[in-house]
């Protein structure tokens, strides 16, 4: 006599436990995403931001000329990148393509410097609706200038290049070598001049500020994957290259650090608008960030 239990299953017991093992692990994954996604950027008591443009794809650099427009670079490589301009009547053109992962913007000089971080490579003096080649360097991230002379920093396991160009046509000086994945650097109006190291993991991230002596004492640590720096009135910024959960971060001039922002994704380069008043980009949601001061009383 046949009974009346379901048939049995085509599909072996360990097969399926596999598939439903397999499915909670892509949904899991899929969640952990999301949640990576849409994690709150989260503001310090006495700031606040907003979006100030979005859908920016890969948006890394950002530099404003002297007319007011502002610039910004998609960041891919392999001659693939390029450079972009919003005018004020707030029409954006592409100005500049076939660029490998820019990664550094400047104005400088009546134009804009621009790095590419993508191996040996130019870094380009863009003026006049062209460009020309002020030097080439490998991995070539983040640029400062004090006006005259021009700063930049190489992205390489542990032989990065902190280097100065005093004048365009003049000579290079590497200021210092064998930094592990080197990426920011600034210099204050004082002369200080400042560079980030990524360390070898998560928290192990450093800022450091040249002497010529060699010492290079440090003066924040314990960061994750620390990417650019700019130096302005109220002290030293630093934003965070996380994937997740990065931060921007001010270092006050009485040495205190305070966390501006929480919760941004791959945030990149912080451009200064006015006192209290700043750009940055978060190329992980592919936007422009407006962070402002709501009270005087703040860091």
């Amino acid at each position: 006599m046949v009974g009346n239990g379901s048939p049995p299953s085509s599909t072996p017991a360990w097969r399926r436990r596999l598939l439903l093992a397999a499915g909670a692990a892509l949904l899991g994954g899929m969640l952990f995403l999301a949640w990576q996604h849409f994690y709150p950027v989260t503001a310090a008591v006495g700031w606040r931001y907003r979006v100030h443009l979005d859908d920016l794809p890969q948006v890394s650099a950002l530099a404003i000329d002297e007319r007011g427009s502002l610039y910004w670079t998609r960041e891919l490589g392999d001659g693939r990148g390029s450079l972009f301009r919003r005018s004020a009547d707030g029409s954006v053109a592409e100005v500049l393509a076939g660029l490998s992962k820019p990664d550094g913007l400047l104005s400088f000089r009546g134009g804009l410097v621009l790095s590419q971080e993508e191996g040996e490579q130019s870094v380009l003096w863009w003026h006049e609706g062209k460009s020309e080649t002020l030097f080439t360097g490998r991995n070539v991230e983040g640029l400062a200038s004090d006006g005259q002379a021009l700063y930049a920093i190489e992205d390489l396991p542990a032989a990065g290049r902190l280097l100065r160009l005093d004048e365009v046509g003049g000579t290079l000086r590497v200021l210092r070598g064998g930094l592990r994945a080197a990426e920011g650097v600034a210099i204050c109006g004082n002369g200080d001049v400042f560079y980030t190291q990524k360390g070898k993991g998560a928290g192990t991230g450093s800022v450091h500020r040249w002497l010529a002596d060699g010492s290079d004492p440090l003066l924040v640590g314990e960061l994750d994957a620390p990417g650019f720096l700019m130096c302005d009135d109220d002290g030293l910024w630093i934003s965070e290259d996380a994937t997740h959960r990065a931060r921007l971060l001010l270092l006050d001039r009485s040495g205190r650090l305070h966390v501006i922002l929480r919760g941004l994704r791959s945030a990149q380069t912080i451009l200064a608008l006015a006192p209290g008043r700043l750009l940055l980009a978060e190329q992980g949601r592919g936007r422009v960030l407006l962070v402002e001061r709501e009270s005087p009383r703040s860091p």
